[in-house]
């Protein structure tokens, strides 16, 4: 007997659709131009570190709002300089 409150579990992942962080990788660097100085992107790199102020973060969920095809819960809008590229990953993630 399975409770109502419930969530299904996830199914497979698709192998031939990019990880979620890799996808977030390509926006930083191709929509608002971002580059590392160490070249190495990490869940644990903040996006202070990368030079983006709350504007820029505003304009990364928009793209990945569009991009993705989903409307991001009220927590992502919670994401500041001080986060890291791990926080607005899960954040993206738990929208899908």
């Amino acid at each position: 007997m399975t409770r109502v409150d419930e969530a299904p579990a996830p199914g497979p992942r698709d192998p031939q659709r990019p990880e979620l962080s890799e996808e977030l990788v390509a926006l930083l660097t191709g929509r608002l131009d971002v580059r590392s100085g160490s070249g190495e992107l990490s869940p644990a790199t903040t996006f202070e570190s990368l030079g983006l102020d709350s504007l820029s973060l505003m304009e990364l969920v928009l793209a990945a709002e569009e991009e993705f095809g989903m409307v991001l819960p009220e927590t992502a809008l919670d994401l500041s300089p001080a986060s890291t590229l791990g926080e607005a990953a899960e954040a993206f993630e738990h929208a899908r």
